[in-house]
């Protein structure tokens, strides 16, 4: 009896025992698990306070000089140039063409048929006034030196005949109607002498010049006037006749300009005005023109007024006929601008390059071997001979035309400063990452 009591006591104790272990346990798990969450969230905020400086760091230290050997400047083809002062406000855009008077246009013919037997100008060819173009042969053309030759002949017994017809009329010998008749043939062979001496000189050949050892079988077409050949019609071995021009030729020293101005425009303009033009299928040169006449008459049905301008200065490129676009200045205002293609946009600002003396930054901290291997490198490179430095300076941009945009800088520019006008935008994209490789 009392044996089984103590069993039964012993059974509770174990129970008991093993209840408080497993107690124990769960407890020990729970607060190692919030321990254990406790500390990540601390690392997860110190890791992002630490890219924060990161970032703010690499914003601070945003690199602004680029360093760019001889061989890439060639090979990009960078172009340098300097800030210009550019009427590039208050202006309107108008559309028009190139032309040249009728009267400063001529075509080269003949005065005789023939067949074209030299050819000595080609398109594009500068002739002078008088200047040979063609020559063309027909036997017609010796056909009329040689009765200009027997009228001298007949001449000469003419005046022999009437001088005897005279002699025998003063002695009452001879009748004095073939005194008459001598006379009206040296008239008659006189008159026509004459009348073949213009149409010889008339094929370009010199009268006195003519004999029967020298006859001409070939007649020269000249230009009637100083400019350039646009135009060919003819071929060696084609016949040409009066109606047929060898040659069109155009002086284009008196091109002049017109434009068509909407009637809200209108007033703006006057002679006297200065206008700037681009080729449409060309603008990179630009031209000056100045208004000479104002049109009073709509231009058919576009409901435009014709404006005539001379153009002024260099010439070259330009032809008859070519399509131009204008921007007329309203007034004398002008403002520093540079090329298009110098500006660059990066995150929403914009940059243009300068040539500067100023070496890249250096940056001492690196985070692995392998940057510090690439900054040698890029030392190495900033110190050897025929590189070129580019300072990135931040501007504002303003009014765009005629290829150029004003510019305000934000921080100094200095005078005189060698601006990149072509290939800014490698530089940049080069500059770029440099700055993300550095971090």
């Amino acid at each position: 009896m009392k044996f089984s009591k103590i069993i039964n006591k012993i059974s509770q104790i174990n129970t008991l025992a093993i209840a408080m272990i497993l107690f124990a346990a769960i407890i020990i798990t729970f607060s190692s698990c919030n321990n254990h969450t406790e500390g990540d969230g601390h690392n997860n905020s110190t890791e992002e306070k630490t890219t924060e400086k990161k970032n703010e760091t690499a914003q601070e230290e945003a690199p602004t000089i680029a360093t760019l050997t001889e061989e890439q400047v060639k090979t990009v083809g960078i172009t340098y140039g300097a800030m210009e002062m550019k009427e590039l406000t208050a202006t309107i855009k108008a559309n028009g063409n190139l032309k040249v008077p009728n009267n400063n246009k001529a075509n080269a013919t003949s005065l005789y048929g023939g067949v074209i037997k030299t050819l000595n100008v080609q398109i594009g060819s500068y002739v002078k006034k008088g200047q040979v173009i063609a020559t063309i042969a027909n036997p017609q053309f010796i056909q009329l030196q040689e009765e200009y030759l027997t009228t001298g002949s007949k001449i000469t017994f003419a005046q022999q005949e009437l001088a005897r017809q005279k002699e025998l009329n003063e002695g009452n010998a001879g009748a004095k109607k073939n005194l008459q008749n001598a006379e009206a043939e040296l008239k008659t062979l006189q008159t026509r002498r004459a009348s073949l001496q213009q149409q010889i000189q008339l094929m370009g050949i010199n009268p006195n010049s003519v004999s029967n050892s020298n006859l001409q079988s070939a007649l020269v077409v000249t230009s009637p006037l100083s400019g350039t050949v646009s135009n060919v019609f003819a071929k060696i071995g084609s016949y040409v006749d009066v109606s047929s021009p060898v040659a069109e030729i155009v002086d284009n020293s008196a091109l002049h300009l017109d434009l068509n101005v909407f009637e809200k425009d209108l007033p703006y303009l006057k002679v006297g005005q200065t206008i700037h033009f681009t080729l449409t299928n060309n603008p990179a040169n630009e031209y000056d023109a100045q208004v000479y006449s104002i049109g009073t008459a709509f231009e058919n049905e576009s409901k435009t007024i014709p404006i005539h301008c001379n153009v002024k200065g260099n010439k070259t490129g330009l032809i008859d006929g070519m399509n131009i676009t204008a921007i007329v200045s309203l007034n004398n205002a002008t403002m520093p601008a540079v090329p298009n293609d110098a500006i660059v946009e990066a995150d929403g600002k914009f940059y243009i390059f300068i040539v500067t003396t100023k070496k890249p930054e250096e940056h001492h901290e690196e985070e692995n071997e392998g940057h510090n291997h690439d900054k040698e490198e890029s030392k190495h490179k900033d110190d050897s001979k025929g590189n070129t430095n580019f300072e990135k300076i931040e501007v504002a941009k303003g009014v765009s035309n005629m290829g150029f945009t004003a510019i305000t800088a934000v921080s100094e520019i200095p005078q005189g400063a060698k601006i990149v006008t072509k290939g800014a935008f490698f530089i940049n994209a080069k500059l770029s990452n440099t700055g993300e490789h550095e971090h």
